[in-house]
């Protein structure tokens, strides 16, 4: 079973910049969707990046700009570069697996196969 480690989180003022990463246990799959999802007070899971194996990127309209994802897949590792932060990204942020198919941001977070324990986010 492939565990998830989330790092990076913190507090910020607005406009600053974190970089959070996502290390996996074990060998991921290059062909496998990994992606960032945040969960802020009082709201479910939201999408917020997403790489497919090919390198394809998927982005939550509001981070669009201001996020980057990307990985390391020989480092079996996944990064969100964070830049010009809001008061409104503050959330936990978790990094998940999908093994089959295409990424998938919406759906509240349903579909993936293994989450890590998030990271806190907080822009203030």
């Amino acid at each position: 079973e492939v565990q998830l480690v989330e790092s990076g989180g913190g507090s910020v003022q607005p406009g600053g910049s974190l970089r959070l990463t996502c290390a996996a246990s074990s060998y991921i799959d290059s062909t496998y969707c990994m992606s960032w999802f945040r969960q802020r007070p009082g709201h479910g899971h939201e999408g917020v990046a997403g790489v497919e194996g090919d390198g394809n990127t998927l982005y939550l309209d509001s981070v669009s700009g201001r996020f980057t994802i990307s990985r390391d897949n020989a480092k079996n590792t996944l990064y969100l570069q964070m830049n010009s932060l809001k008061p409104e990204d503050t959330a936990m942020y978790y990094c998940a697996l999908r093994q089959w198919g295409a990424c998938q941001l919406d759906g509240g977070g349903r579909g993936q196969d293994y989450w890590g324990q998030g990271t806190q986010v907080t822009v203030s």
